[in-house]
């Protein structure tokens, strides 16, 4: 149950969305235009970059959710348990890497990122581009995990979270919350 108690039992982000649509309005189409705008990186693999930070943060209701999104749209199942696992051996092209090590330290120890790592990043062929939309994605999906640690939210069960991410896939994040459009 969430720490507000007026929320019902099922409370999510959206809750808070529609509670606040003065602040999470533009929260909304930021996240529209980062996850579902023009990118080097498709929506799927910015999903699963969500997905990661979740997972290496341990906020099992991003994770669930993000995980799911990812996988609705055409990331291999099973790929961002393998990556919070183990970068080095999950299974994903070499360019990855680096960037998930980055993000892994962002996430967790944002002081340890180095030009080194943004330097392994470029090397392995990314661009200035991409390089912000790693960053970027990366800080919104840890605003996110502190928005729902923040209010105790109960992960929503995988077909839950299934459905959700595949509505998310059709909708993109503004429609998700049918509220924010007042």
């Amino acid at each position: 149950m969430p720490y507000d108690k007026s929320m019902p039992d099922d409370a999510g982000p959206g809750n808070i969305f529609s509670a606040y649509p003065e602040i999470y309005g533009h929260w909304t189409q930021m996240g529209e235009a980062l996850i579902n705008g023009p990118s080097p990186l498709s929506p799927g693999e910015r999903e699963l970059i969500q997905a990661f930070v979740a997972g290496v943060a341990k906020i099992d209701y991003s994770y669930i959710a993000h995980a799911e999104a990812a996988y609705a749209r055409g990331v291999e199942r099973g790929v961002a348990d393998a990556l919070v696992a183990d970068i080095a051996t999950a299974p994903v092209e070499d360019k990855w890497r680096p960037v998930f090590e980055y993000v892994k330290k962002l996430t967790l120890d944002p002081p340890s990122a180095t030009e080194e790592d943004a330097a392994a990043i470029f090397a392995a062929g990314w661009d200035e581009r991409a390089f912000h939309d790693i960053i970027a994605v990366t800080a919104r999906m840890n605003f996110m995990c502190r928005i729902v640690e923040g209010y105790g939210f109960i992960p929503k069960s995988p077909e839950a979270a299934r459905a959700q991410a595949e509505q998310r896939a059709r909708v993109g994040y503004v429609d998700l919350y049918p509220d924010m459009k007042r």
